[in-house]
C-alpha cells in the first residue's frame, strides 16, 4: 500500500533494526516479529522493509514473502479496538460506496497492528511524470469521478453506524484550522508579531469565511485527498489516508484535488476539470459554483501552509518547505481574484511579502 510513512530503518533475517537499539526500534522489531510468528508468515526469507515517512504517528512496513506476494503492517502507537478504529470504520462505508481502498487483510489488536493490501508505491503524484498528456487528463477526470461517487453514494448510505457521519467542518474546526495557519505559520515560521487590533481584524476575516463554508450543504468528504493519497495500482487510482473522513462542502475534496500543494495544475486544466465535476453533478450555477471553490481552496491551502509551517519549526521536518511557493501562489490568485479580500490581503502581506 502506498499510505507510506516510518523512518530509515535496516533489515535483518525477517526483524527490524531501526537506526540504532533504543527502546522505541526494539519495541517496534518485537511487535512485527510477534505478528509475523502469529500469523505464520514467520521466515528468515521473508523481508521487511520499511517505508517511508510523512506527517503520520503510525508506522508502516512492507512483508515481502519468499515466494513474491507482499502485504504492508501498520503499526499503531498502541493497542487498536478494531470495532472503533476509524480506519477500519471508514473502510467499511468506502467499500460499500464502492471505492477504491486497500483491503484489511489482518490484524492483532494487543500488538496495534493492522495488515493491508499492498497497493504500491507509485502515488498520482510520481505517476504524473511518466504520464502522458492525454493519461494526465484521463486521470484527474478518473479522480473527480471518484469525489463524485463518493457524494452520491455517501449521501444514500448515511447511518450513524459510520463515523464519518458524526463528524463534521464546521465554524469552530474551519476556524480552528486557519488559527492553526496564524499560529504555526505567520508566527512560528514566518516569525510575524501580531499585535491585537491584526488579531482582531484577521479573526474577522475568518468568520466571514467560516460562517459561509460551514452553512453549505454538507457531503461525504474525504478530508485529505490530493495526488500523495491516490494510488496508481494495475491500471486505476486507489484512495488511501480516508481515516479522517467526515461531512463538509461538496468543494472540499475537490479544492483538495486541484488545488494540491505538490502538483501544478494549468489554468485549462483546472477549468475543464471543475466543469467535468459540474457536469457530474448536473450543477446548474457554474459560477456561482466556481466562486464556491475558490473560498474552499483559499481556507485549505492556508490549512495546508500552517501544517507545512508545524512540520517546519515544531517537528524539525523541512521537507515541507518546497511546497510552500505554490500554496502561497494559489493563496495570492483567490486573493486578488476577489475584491471582498482585499482587506485580508493586505492583513497578510505585511508578514508575508509574497501576497503583496
Amino acid at each position: 500500500m502506498g499510505e507510506t510513512r516510518g523512518g530509515p530503518v535496516a533489515q535483518s533475517g525477517h526483524a527490524v533494526v531501526i537506526d540504532s537499539q533504543t527502546p522505541e526500534s526494539s519495541a517496534i522489531r518485537q511487535r512485527i516479529d510477534q505478528y509475523l510468528h502469529e500469523h505464520a508468515l514467520a521466515s528468515a526469507k521473508v523481508r521487511v522493509v520499511p517505508l517511508t515517512g510523512d506527517a503520520s504517528d503510525r508506522r508502516y512496513f512492507r512483508i515481502i514473502a519468499p515466494q513474491g506476494g507482499s502485504i504492508v503492517l501498520a503499526l499503531h502507537t498502541g493497542a487498536i479496538d478494531l470495532s472503533s478504529l476509524p480506519f477500519a470504520n471508514v473502510a467499511r462505508l468506502l467499500q460499500q460506496i464502492p471505492l477504491p481502498v486497500p483491503s484489511i487483510l489482518g490484524s492483532s489488536e494487543s500488538l496495534g497492528i493492522l495488515a493491508l493490501q499492498d497497493l504500491g508505491d507509485v502515488t498520482l503524484q510520481a505517476h504524473l511524470g511518466a504520464a502522458s498528456p492525454g493519461e494526465h487528463a484521463a486521470l484527474y477526470r478518473e479522480a473527480v469521478a471518484l469525489i463524485e461517487r463518493l457524494q452520491r453514494r455517501g449521501g444514500e448510505l448515511a447511518s450513524s453506524e459510520y463515523v464519518a457521519y458524526g463528524i463534521s467542518f464546521d465554524v469552530e474546526k474551519l476556524g480552528w484550522e486557519l488559527n492553526f495557519f496564524v499560529r504555526h505559520y505567520l508566527e512560528a515560521y514566518r516569525g510575524a508579531s501580531l499585535g491585537d487590533a491584526e488579531r482582531l481584524a484577521l479573526g474577522e476575516e475568518w468568520a466571514a469565511i467560516t460562517g459561509e463554508l460551514s452553512s453549505e450543504p454538507r457531503m461525504l468528504c474525504h478530508r485529505d485527498y490530493h495526488s500523495r493519497n491516490l494510488m496508481f495500482h494495475e491500471g486505476s487510482l486507489h484512495i488511501i489516508d480516508f481515516q479522517d473522513a467526515r461531512m463538509g462542502p461538496d468543494t472540499y475534496d475537490l479544492a483538495s484535488l486541484l488545488r494540491d500543494s505538490y502538483v501544478d495544475i494549468t489554468d485549462g486544466e483546472l477549468d475543464d476539470l471543475i466543469s467535468h465535476f459540474v457536469a457530474l453533478k448536473g450543477i446548474a450555477d457554474s459560477v456561482e459554483f466556481r466562486r464556491r471553490f475558490d473560498l474552499m481552496s483559499l481556507q485549505r491551502n492556508l490549512k495546508a501552509l500552517g501544517t507545512f509551517g508545524y512540520q517546519t519549526t515544531s517537528r524539525r521536518n523541512p521537507v515541507y518547505i518546497q511546497y510552500m511557493p505554490r500554496t502561497l501562489n494559489y493563496v495570492r490568485a483567490n486573493l486578488r481574484k476577489y475584491p471582498r479580500f482585499a482587506r485580508l490581503r493586505e492583513l497578510l502581506a505585511l508578514h508575508i511579502e509574497e501576497l503583496g
